[in-house]
């Protein structure tokens, strides 16, 4: 849109023509589907799942509410919808509900254009001032939402039945863009009720005034199954005024979480380059899809994506420190950096079991769960024999954080076999070699072919004989 006017007679000769948000939205959304761009940029994972619906109820103009466990992305969903509103809206100059200046709604606007007519003032707002939202919780009240007298107002002498003594709260100060309240069932249910004329009549209406705002906007919610289907929080009557309801879910393969886990990640080294292996990042992931089948975890709660995000962050944060104390500018991590994971999971899982370490336990048994899981995925320990071997003629092989990645190549030269068992791994740098040393190693360990014992920085391995 052009902005160039800047009056009400400028606007007309313009060629504009008001349109309601949800006709907005979907003329936007048919654009991209049509051009093949993305509806939502950085969303993976529902491209053939939750994505279609999606498109399928803005085409329909419905209001929506996305319901799904933590960490599913439905915050980020609702947020990216502002992308689909025109750049720039024009408004009446200084209106407090970014009024249409062809079909104004405040008693303000209406009387600003009545006032000046076509030389009524003209604003342009931009689309990220014509979204709201709400974290609802239970103290919550109608004046947020709507609006309440304002003291301060009465006290200047105008009167309780001036109009003008009104705040309006976030849902008329949205109107033309879209609102939406996070966690609806946490709101009080007279709150709820307060909303059914909001999405039926598009109206709303402050105590005893004798006022009507027609309002424009899209609605859009999130809640978690939890609340919404069990403890029936959300009132029926509220539910059934949504037009479409999407369920979202947690990524499908491992595949997409790595993909997530590695998009989402801010962790980077100090003072070096970061190389992580991919079988690193695949044991990451695979401790969250591992996690949400285990039956000690409450899978009611949820185990979200940010706990892939956290432990991929925290794994790479443990290389770079350990590469800053060992003097070595590649930070690639090891098996033996996992040990950062604990404090990052911690929280982020609810155990279902009344012993006080039942957290303390699991943790270390998904680590483990997933390492043994790469390994099996690229060897069997008959492919590893020569390698066992050689810990038969060693007492002790010592290895770990506290050794530097040229050791590792040293120890790599000294055992038959281990240089070529590598290249299923990432043989492609000195800390990559430590790096695939240790899952073999490790790996070899939780298949019972090798014993170790932990001391000082320092990983001993050797034989059960």
């Amino acid at each position: 849109m052009d902005k160039k006017a800047k009056t009400l007679r400028d606007l007309k000769e313009s060629g504009y023509l008001t349109k309601p948000v949800k006709q907005e939205i979907r003329d936007n959304a048919l654009a991209r589907i049509k051009s093949g761009v993305p509806l939502i940029e950085g969303i993976s994972g529902y491209e053939d799942t939750v994505l279609p619906s999606l498109e399928v109820a803005l085409i329909s103009g419905h209001d929506i509410i996305l319901l799904g466990e933590r960490g599913q992305a439905k915050t980020r969903i609702i947020r990216g919808l502002t992308s689909l509103l025109d750049e720039w809206t024009p408004i009446v100059a200084g209106a407090e509900l970014n009024d249409d200046p062809l079909k104004p709604t405040s008693r303000y606007a209406k009387e600003k254009v009545g006032e000046m007519g076509d030389e009524t003032p003209i604003e342009w707002i931009h689309r990220a001032q014509r979204y709201s939202e709400k974290l609802a919780t239970p103290d919550t009240s109608m004046s947020d939402l709507i609006g309440e007298v304002d003291p301060i107002k009465v006290a200047e002498g105008r009167y309780l039945s001036d109009e003008y003594t009104l705040h309006y709260g976030l849902v008329p100060r949205t109107n033309r863009g879209i609102f939406a309240i996070n966690e609806l069932p946490d709101l009080a249910e007279r709150i709820q009720v307060g909303l059914l004329n909001l999405l039926e009549e598009r109206d709303v209406q402050i105590r005893g005034y004798k006022i009507r705002l027609e309002l424009d906007l899209m609605f859009l919610a999130t809640a978690n199954p939890e609340d919404y289907t069990n403890r029936g929080r959300l009132i029926t009557p509220l539910k059934d005024r949504f037009g479409t309801q999407l369920r979202t879910h947690y990524p499908k393969n491992l595949e997409i979480e790595m993909a997530i886990m590695k998009q989402e990640s801010s962790a980077l080294a100090v003072g070096g380059k970061v190389h992580v292996p991919e079988f690193m990042s695949e044991l990451v992931a695979d401790i969250s899809q591992q996690a949400r089948k285990n039956p000690s975890i409450n899978q009611r709660s949820g185990v979200s994506v940010r706990m892939s995000v956290a432990n991929y962050e925290s794994m790479i944060s443990s290389a770079t420190r350990r590469s800053l104390i060992l003097g070595e500018e590649e930070v690639v991590p090891r098996i033996s950096d996992l040990w950062a994971l604990a404090s990052s999971m911690s929280g982020k899982i609810e155990i279902d079991a009344f012993e006080p370490d039942a957290e303390k336990e699991l943790i270390p048994r998904l680590l483990s769960s997933a390492v043994l899981r790469a390994f099996r995925q690229r060897y069997s320990v008959d492919q590893l024999r020569g390698i066992t071997s050689y810990f038969d003629s060693q007492e002790t092989v010592e290895l770990g954080p506290s050794v530097t990645s040229a050791e590792y190549a040293s120890f790599v030269e000294k055992v038959p076999g281990l240089s070529d068992a590598l290249r299923k791994l990432d043989d492609s740098s000195p800390g990559a070699v430590a790096s695939s040393v240790e899952l073999i190693l490790e790996g070899l360990h939780l298949s019972k072919k090798l014993n170790k014992r932990e001391q000082s920085g320092r990983v001993g391995y050797f034989t059960k004989g």
